[in-house]
């Protein structure tokens, strides 16, 4: 089995904007984005796609496939009422409580990132256990790093140690009930 982890391209809103959960557009750099990801693809048609239902994500698998399976656990962080908020505004006891913790301490009415590795592994857990061949899955950087992270053993806290750019493709391959990242 191939398994191909793809974060969405880049998204068009500023930077510095704190948007998780939030139904973003794709940059004007889109087609310039896709076919670089689509060289990087070994696509066939029994290729089976997931997306988040994000915009971001959904158009970027509709460039692989007419029939996707959209699934919420592959969503980005839910960030609450930080949600389209500059980072730099954000209410600093707040935030700073968040930062130091990330893990296990919520956005204010959002989520923390343990939760989103649980949803996000156990959805990747059900897509490997699939009889498909090959499986694009279209998502968000924080859940590649919270599946990288389970698959590498690297602690979630650390976790951001790994580098996830817009429009970048993870291959991993499951041999004999074993996942291997390339």
């Amino acid at each position: 089995m191939e398994i191909y982890l793809v974060r969405h391209t880049t998204p068009n809103i500023e930077k510095g904007i704190c948007y998780g959960q939030s139904n973003i557009d794709v940059a004007a750099s889109f087609k310039n984005e896709v076919d670089a990801i689509l060289n990087a693809l070994d696509i066939t048609k029994e290729t089976v796609v997931y997306s988040s239902p994000l915009k971001r994500c959904t158009r970027l698998a509709q460039q692989f496939s007419k029939n996707i399976i959209i699934d919420d656990r592959l969503m980005e962080l839910n960030f609450g009422d930080w949600e389209l908020l500059n980072w730099d505004n954000l209410p600093k006891k707040a935030s700073n409580i968040w930062m130091n913790d990330f893990v296990n301490v919520s956005t204010p009415n959002g989520e923390a990132y343990i939760d989103l590795a649980k949803r996000a592994n156990e959805i990747f857990t059900e897509i490997v256990s699939t009889s498909a061949k090959k499986i694009i899955i279209t998502t968000h950087a924080g859940v590649i790093r919270s599946i990288l992270s389970k698959m590498t053993n690297i602690h979630l806290k650390d976790s951001f140690n790994i580098d996830v750019k817009y429009g970048q493709v993870f291959k991993i391959i499951k041999q004999n009930n074993t996942l291997k990242l390339l």
